[in-house]
C-alpha cells in the first residue's frame, strides 16, 4: 500500500466547513488565496507521502533508542527532519514578525493532518514545537521572543512540555520541581519529569523545554507553579547553541506504540546546574502552560483523524486485495472481501467517520483563527470545542482503527500486516493532554457554565435552526438540549457521572450538522456541475451514512448522560474493587 494524502478532501472541508476564503478577506490572512492554500495542501501532502510516510513502519520496528545517554532516532528520521525544515513547513502559522509565515492555523492543521496520516509518531514533534511557539508568543518576554522564536517558528529547534512527574499526572498541582533565584534574572531548576514526548532527540540542534516548577516559599497547588523556559544547549553571546545545560536523559519508555516518539524521563539540575528563565510573571505557570496544552489538545484530536485516515487507506487497499469466499447470491467464484456486506459497513463507517471528526477538529481551527482575530464569540466557541474535538476525534479515531485490524481478519492481528500499528499508535490519543475523561470533566465543570450555559445553548441552537427537517439530527439536537439544561441544574457528581455521555452527544451532533453542511455543498456543486463528481457522490454517500447510521446511535446516550452518580456509587469502594 502506497499513502496518499486526502487533499481534495481537506479542501473540500477548509472551503466548506472552515471558511478559508472567510479568513482570508481580513488583511491578517490576505496571503490565504485560493491558489496559495491550493498549493500549500497539495504539497505539504506530496512530502508527507515523500518523506514521512516511508519511515512508518521502520518508526515502528526499531523505534527511538538511548544509546550513552542520548536519544538516536530510526535510520532516515533526521534526514527528514531536515528537509521538512528546509521546505518551510514549520513556519506556516507561526508569527511572520518572528521568522514565520503567519498564515491560518487551520492551514497549519491541514498540514499536520497530512504528516501525521503518513507517521504519526513522528508528527508529534512538530506539534509540541507549535504548542511552545504559541506559549512563548503569549507569555515570552520580548528578548526571549527575539532569540528563541526564529528557530522554533522554522523547526530549528523543537520544543517540549514538561508538565508531568512520578506523584504528579493528572494532579499537576502536586508537582516538586523547584526553581531558585540565582541572583542575575535567572533560574536553577532541580527536578525529574516524565513522559516528556521528543524530550530528547538527534534531529535537531537545541531543544526549547517549557517547564513547571515551584519557587522558593511557593503557594501549594496549582496556585504556587511558574513556567521556565530550559534550553538543551544554553545559548552562546551570538545566540547559538553553546555548553550543555544538566539537562539529563534518564530513560526512555517502551511504550504499546509511536515508538518513533522517544518518551523521556528527564532529569534537571542534577550533578551539573540546568538554568532557565521565567516565562510571564511568577505563579503565572498554569495559565502560560495552558496556552500550550488547549493548542495540543485540538492537535490531540487531529491525531484521532491521522490515524483514522491512514488505518482506511490500509483497509480499503486490503479489502481490494484480499480474495475470499463468494458474495451470497451472486455466484461461488470468490471474490474480493470488498464486495462481502459486512466489511463494506466497516469501510463506510471508518470513511464516514473519518470525514466527520476531521470537520469537527477543521471547524475548531476555523474558531482558533476567528479568535486570534478577535472576532466576538470566537474564543468561547474554541473553548467549547475544544474538549469535544480532542475527545470525540481520538474516540472515533481509536475505533476506526480497530475496525482496520477488523477488516484484516486474523492478518490484522499479524505484525508484518502494520494493520495493528494504527491502533497501538492511537491508543494513547484517549489518555495523554488530559485524558478523555478529563475534558468531558471540564466540559461540565468550566465549558457548561460559560455566559450562564448560552454558549453551549447558542451552538444546539444553529444545529436546530440549520439541520431543518432532518430526523435523527432533529432529535439528537432536542436530546442535547434537554441533557443540557438537566446538567446546567444538576449537582456536580451528577454532572461528572454523565458527563462523558454528554461530550459525546455534543461531538456527534456538531459533527452531524458539519457532515450536512458537507453534503448540502456537494450537491450544490453536483447541480452545478462544478468540482470532481466522482468525489462529491462519493462525499454524499458518507454524510448519509453517517447521518442515518452513527448519529442514532448517540441518542442513546441521554439516559447515561442524565441517569445521576447515585448508581455509580451503589456498591462501596470496597465491593466495586472485590
Amino acid at each position: 500500500m502506497t499513502f496518499t494524502a486526502p487533499t481534495i478532501e481537506q479542501l473540500f472541508v477548509l472551503k466548506t466547513i472552515t471558511g478559508i476564503d472567510d479568513l482570508a478577506r481580513h488583511e491578517r490572512f490576505a496571503e490565504a488565496t485560493p491558489d496559495l492554500v491550493e498549493a500549500i495542501v497539495d504539497g505539504v501532502g506530496a512530502f508527507a507521502a515523500g518523506e514521512f510516510a516511508p519511515l512508518y513502519r521502520i518508526g515502528d520496528t526499531v523505534g527511538a533508542r538511548l544509546v550513552d545517554g542520548a536519544v538516536k532516532m530510526p535510520e532516515g528520521y533526521r534526514e527528514a527532519y531536515q528537509h521538512y525544515v528546509d521546505a518551510g513547513w514549520s513556519a506556516l502559522s507561526a508569527p511572520a514578525d518572528h521568522g514565520g509565515q503567519g498564515l491560518p492555523f487551520s492551514l497549519a492543521t491541514v498540514a499536520l493532518d497530512s504528516l501525521g496520516a503518513a507517521n504519526m509518531a513522528f508528527a508529534l514533534c512538530p506539534i509540541l514545537t507549535v504548542g511552545a511557539i504559541e506559549a512563548l508568543h503569549h507569555h515570552g518576554s520580548d528578548t526571549q521572543k527575539a532569540l528563541y522564536l526564529p528557530k522554533l517558528a522554522t523547526g530549528e529547534w523543537t520544543g517540549t512540555m514538561n508538565l508531568t512527574e512520578p506523584q504528579a499526572g493528572s494532579d499537576v498541582g502536586a508537582l516538586r520541581a523547584t526553581a531558585t533565584p540565582r541572583g542575575d534574572g535567572t533560574w536553577s531548576i532541580k527536578g525529574q519529569k516524565i513522559y516528556i514526548s521528543f524530550g530528547d532527540h538527534d534531529m535537531a540542534d537545541n531543544i526549547i523545554h517549557l517547564v513547571l516548577a515551584r519557587t522558593p516559599d511557593a503557594p501549594a497547588g496549582t496556585k504556587g507553579i511558574s513556567l521556565f523556559l530550559v534550553p538543551k544547549y544554553r545559548l552562546d553571546a551570538d545566540g547559538n547553541p553553546g555548553e550543555a545545560n544538566g539537562v539529563k536523559t534518564v530513560s526512555i519508555e517502551h511504550k504499546m506504540g509511536i515508538n518513533a516518539s522517544p518518551t523521556c524521563v528527564l532529569q534537571f539540575g542534577e550533578g551539573e546546574e540546568s538554568v532557565g528563565e521565567l516565562i510571564g510573571a511568577e505563579f503565572g505557570g498554569i495559565r502560560a502552560m495552558f496556552t500550550m496544552m488547549n493548542n495540543a489538545r485540538l492537535n490531540v484530536g487531529l491525531q484521532g483523524v491521522q490515524i483514522a485516515e491512514g488505518a482506511t487507506q490500509k483497509a480499503m487497499w486490503f479489502a481490494r486485495e484480499r480474495v475470499q469466499s463468494a458474495r451470497a447470491g451472486a455466484g461461488r467464484d470468490p471474490v474480493a472481501i470488498i464486495e462481502h456486506p459486512d466489511v463494506r459497513r466497516m469501510l463506510l463507517r471508518m470513511k464516514a467517520g473519518t470525514e466527520a471528526i476531521r470537520a469537527l477538529l477543521y471547524f475548531a481551527s476555523g474558531y482558533v483563527d476567528r479568535a486570534n482575530l478577535e472576532i466576538e464569540g470566537a474564543r468561547e466557541m474554541v473553548d467549547l470545542l475544544t474538549p469535544l474535538a480532542k475527545t470525540y476525534g481520538t474516540d472515533l479515531g481509536s475505533e476506526i482503527a480497530s475496525l482496520g485490524v477488523q477488516v484484516h481478519g486474523g492478518m490484522g492481528y499479524v505484525e508484518e500486516t502494520g494493520a495493528a500499528q494504527y491502533y497501538r499508535d492511537i491508543r494513547i490519543a484517549q489518555i495523554y493532554e488530559g485524558t478523555n475523561g478529563i475534558q468531558a470533566a471540564d466540559l461540565v465543570g468550566r465549558k457548561l457554565g460559560m455566559g450562564g450555559g448560552d454558549v453551549v445553548r447558542g451552538l444546539i441552537a444553529d444545529v436546530q435552526a440549520d439541520c431543518g427537517n432532518h430526523p435523527a439530527l432533529s432529535a439528537l439536537a432536542g436530546d442535547c438540549a434537554e441533557v443540557t439544561e438537566w446538567m446546567i441544574g444538576a449537582s456536580v457528581d451528577d454532572r461528572l457521572a454523565g458527563s462523558y455521555p454528554y461530550c459525546t452527544m455534543m461531538a456527534v451532533m456538531t459533527s452531524g450538522w458539519l457532515m450536512l453542511k458537507q453534503q448540502r455543498a456537494a450537491e450544490a456543486m453536483l447541480d452545478a456541475g462544478d468540482g470532481n463528481a466522482d468525489f462529491l457522490n462519493a462525499k454524499l454517500v458518507t454524510t448519509r451514512f453517517y447521518l442515518e447510521r452513527m448519529v442514532p446511535e448517540a441518542g442513546g446516550l441521554k439516559a447515561g448522560a442524565m441517569a445521576g452518580a447515585e448508581q455509580l456509587y451503589a456498591l462501596d469502594t470496597e465491593a466495586l474493587a472485590g
